[in-house]
C-alpha cells in the first residue's frame, strides 16, 4: 500500500484531484465521441458546407465567454459545487439535440453541451494551484492532461464505430446518448471522490472585472498570451476542416479517403503521442526552466497544417497526427505557466479571464478558417502555418518565465 501511496505523491494524485479526474474521463468520453464528427453530422441533416466552420468558431467563442465564469464560479461556489453545475448545462445540451434531430438545434444543443472543457478548465487548474504544492503543478496540470487525452483518444473511435455502423445521423445520436449517460455517472462519482476541504471559495475578493484582471497581468504573462493567440489562431483556422480532408473527397485535391474509423485511429494515434511526452517533460520542466518546452510545443503547432496539407495517404497521414499530438509537448508547461504568473490570490479567475480574452479572439480565426477554405485547402493550412511560426517566434524572442513581477500584481 506504501508504495502505492508513494506512486500517488509522486504524480500528484490527492483524493479531490482523483474526483475530478474521473469527471474529465466520463464527461470527456461522452463530448469526444461526438465531436471531431459534429462536420459530418451537420452536413448529413442538410447544412451547407459554411455550418462546420461557424460552428468552430461559436464554440471558440463560447469557450471564451465561459473561461471567466467558469473561474469566477469556482472561486464563489466552490470547486465541487461548479463542476457539477458545468456537468449539468452539458447534459441539457444533449438532451436537446436528441429531442429535435435538424441542424439547427446542434447549433442551439452546442452552446451547452461544448461548455464543459472551458469552463470547467480554470476550476480544475485552481484545484491542483490549491491543493498541491508548487513544485508539483506541472505534474498535476500533465496528469489532467493526459487523463484527458484518454476519452480524445478513445471517444473518436467509438464515435467512428457507431458512424460506420448506423450512419452518420444515428451514429452520433447514440453518442449524444452515451454521453448523457456518463456525464449521470460522473456527477455520481464526483460527489463519492471530491471533498469539500479542497475549496477555496472567497466571496470577499471581487471576481467581476475580467479587463481589470488582464490589464493586471504582469509582462511576462502578456508576452505568454500574445503568443498564444497566434498559435491558437494557427490551430483553429483548419480545424475544423481536417476531418473533411481525411475523409472526403476536397476539389482539386487527391486526398487518403479513409473512414471514419480509420479517422478514429488517427485521432487515438495523436492523443498517444502527447501522453507519451506529458509526464517525462512535466518532471524536467518542474526541476528547470520551462520555456524551452513551450517554444518546442508552438513549433510542432505550426509544423502540423503544412505537414498536413502534403499527407495525401493512410500512412502520411499517421504522421502527421503523430505532429499534432506533439503539439501537446508543453501544453501542461503552459498551463503552469500561466499559474505561476498569474496573481497569487486569483489564479482561477485569471486563468479565466486569460482564456475568455484569447479564445474571444481566436474565435474570429475560426471563422476565417471557413471563408479561407472556400478559396482552397492550402490557402487554410499554409495561412494556419504563419501564424503558428509568427507564434514560436514571438515567444523565442520575448517570452519570460521569471514570476517575480506577477507578485506585484496580487490586488489586481
Amino acid at each position: 500500500m506504501s508504495r502505492w501511496k508513494a506512486v500517488g505523491d509522486a504524480l500528484g494524485l490527492r483524493r479531490s484531484i482523483v474526483g475530478m479526474l474521473t469527471m474529465v474521463v466520463l464527461v470527456g468520453m461522452g463530448e469526444k465521441m461526438t465531436e471531431r464528427f459534429l462536420p459530418l453530422y451537420l452536413i448529413a441533416l442538410g447544412s451547407s458546407m459554411f455550418w462546420p466552420g461557424a460552428l468552430n468558431a461559436i464554440n471558440n467563442l463560447l469557450g471564451a465567454l465561459y473561461a471567466f465564469p467558469g473561474g469566477w464560479l469556482a472561486e464563489r461556489l466552490g470547486i465541487k459545487r461548479s463542476l457539477a453545475v458545468f456537468n449539468l448545462i452539458s447534459i441539457a445540451g444533449y438532451l436537446i439535440v436528441l429531442a429535435i434531430p435538424s441542424w439547427q438545434a446542434v447549433v442551439v444543443g452546442s452552446v451547452l453541451f461544448l461548455s464543459w472543457t472551458a469552463i470547467s478548465l480554470p476550476a480544475a487548474m485552481g484545484l491542483i494551484s490549491n491543493v498541491l504544492p508548487s513544485k508539483k503543478h506541472v505534474t498535476g496540470v500533465a496528469m489532467h492532461s493526459l487523463v484527458r487525452r484518454l476519452p480524445m483518444a478513445l471517444g473518436p473511435i467509438a464515435g467512428g464505430l457507431c458512424i460506420d455502423r448506423w450512419g452518420p445521423i444515428t451514429g452520433v445520436r447514440i453518442g449524444f446518448l452515451g454521453a448523457i449517460l456518463m456525464a449521470l455517472v460522473a456527477l455520481a462519482m464526483q460527489h463519492i471522490l471530491m471533498e469539500e476541504a479542497a475549496e477555496v471559495p472567497s466571496p470577499s475578493v471581487p471576481h467581476n472585472n475580467p479587463w481589470r484582471l488582464l490589464r493586471g497581468f504582469s509582462p511576462q504573462l502578456k508576452s505568454l498570451f500574445a503568443a498564444d493567440l497566434l498559435i491558437r489562431f494557427c490551430e483553429q483556422i483548419p480545424y475544423a476542416y481536417v476531418v473533411l480532408w481525411c475523409i472526403r473527397d476536397v476539389d482539386g485535391y487527391r486526398t487518403a479517403h479513409v473512414t471514419a474509423t480509420q479517422f478514429g485511429f488517427l485521432t487515438a494515434i495523436e492523443m498517444a503521442t502527447a501522453v507519451v511526452c506529458y509526464l517525462p517533460v512535466a518532471k524536467m520542466a518542474d526541476q528547470g526552466s520551462k520555456k524551452p518546452f513551450v517554444v518546442i510545443t508552438f513549433v510542432n503547432f505550426a509544423l502540423f497544417p503544412l505537414v498536413l496539407l502534403l499527407s495525401r495517404t493512410f500512412p502520411a497521414l499517421i504522421v502527421a497526427f503523430i505532429v499534432r499530438g506533439l503539439k501537446e509537448f508543453g501544453e501542461p508547461t503552459r498551463k503552469a505557466l500561466i499559474m505561476q504568473l498569474a496573481p497569487q490570490n486569483r489564479k482561477a479567475a485569471a486563468f479565466g479571464a486569460y482564456y475568455l480574452f484569447r479564445d474571444t479572439m481566436v474565435s474570429l480565426a475560426a471563422f476565417g478558417g471557413a471563408f479561407l477554405w472556400k478559396l482552397g485547402a492550402a490557402e487554410n493550412f499554409l495561412a494556419a502555418f504563419a501564424f503558428g511560426m509568427g507564434g514560436a517566434i514571438w515567444f523565442s524572442v520575448f517570452g519570460r518565465e521569471d514570476s517575480s513581477a506577477s507578485e506585484g500584481h496580487r490586488g489586481a
